[in-house]
């Protein structure tokens, strides 16, 4: 089941893409995809729910927005990828490195990219992102994908110079309006299969600059799950932004970063694809 939420900006409706392309509205199953949703058995609910139904169809041209409501948590983890932690001369991680994206980051797939005001050096990042089902803390590594609600697209959009020349934590560069675009949909675990063997790109104005697979990570989905859950508590809707190959602008000779009019564009496989414009900021 893929789900997806449409319409403007803090006025979208939940809905699931059928094959065809269709948008079946579920708007009258569950308000949004929250953590309410989650916590509540609602992915299996609306299984059963959408069966036989003929629910309305919402207009293909809407706007999708990110297929989850605002989460409690986005959780990202840094240098995941070996290659990636080569291209940025840092040490592979003997533990999973944690940071967090403000939650107001939280975009859909094709909105613009803004860049923020004074910003110097932004940078993308494609990344596999695992959506949390059920409240969990301190889940042995064996039960963590049961706690799996689903995978979506994320592009882990950084800004370099906050991020490392600003002091205190990556947070900084990591969280400006529109830097965290979900999606298009999230697609249940069934569906996706198995989440280790991805393969994954980023083109920027047309051109290659990240192409690899999930098989690269460090550390794979299970025990970051089960990892991330010794610290705190997971909820619902919570998110793990699982890292990203090499092929960052920062890792570039020279470095290269995204100006008003670039274009990104990026995929996993059987996650769909997402594009952002870079727009410049503006009071």
């Amino acid at each position: 089941m893929k789900l997806i939420r449409c319409g403007d900006p803090g006025k979208e409706k939940p809905a699931v893409l059928l094959d065809g392309g269709l948008r079946l509205d579920v708007s009258a199953f569950t308000p949004d995809y929250n953590e309410g949703f989650f916590a509540n058995g609602g992915l299996e609910r609306l299984q059963q729910w959408i069966a036989g139904r003929t629910s309305p169809h919402l207009d293909a041209t809407l706007r999708l927005g990110a297929p989850i409501a605002r989460p409690s948590k986005i959780i990202c983890i840094g240098l995941n990828f070996r290659d990636h932690a080569a291209e940025s001369k840092m040490e592979i991680p003997r533990e999973p490195v944690i940071f967090f994206k403000a939650t107001t980051a939280l975009a859909g797939p094709n909105d613009d990219l803004v860049i923020p005001r004074d910003a110097q050096k932004v940078d993308w990042e494609v990344e596999l992102a695992v959506v949390i089902g059920k409240r969990c803390s301190y889940v042995p590594l064996e039960r963590a994908l049961g706690h799996v609600a689903g995978y979506c697209l994320h592009n882990d959009y950084s800004e370099r110079n906050f991020q490392l020349e600003r002091g205190g934590q990556w947070v900084k560069g990591k969280s400006a309006d529109t830097f965290a675009p979900f999606g298009p949909y999230l697609v249940t675990p069934e569906e996706l299969g198995d989440p280790g063997k991805l393969g994954m790109w980023l083109k920027v104005n047309g051109a290659v600059r990240q192409k690899s697979t999930t098989a690269q990570m460090i550390f794979g989905v299970a025990e970051l799950i089960s990892y991330v859950s010794n610290f705190m508590t997971l909820l619902p809707g919570d998110v793990i932004s699982t890292g990203t190959p090499a092929g960052v602008g920062f890792g570039m000779s020279p470095p290269q970063f995204l100006k008003p009019g670039d274009v990104v564009e990026l995929g996993v496989d059987g996650l769909g694809e997402s594009r952002q414009k870079a727009v410049a900021w503006e009071k």
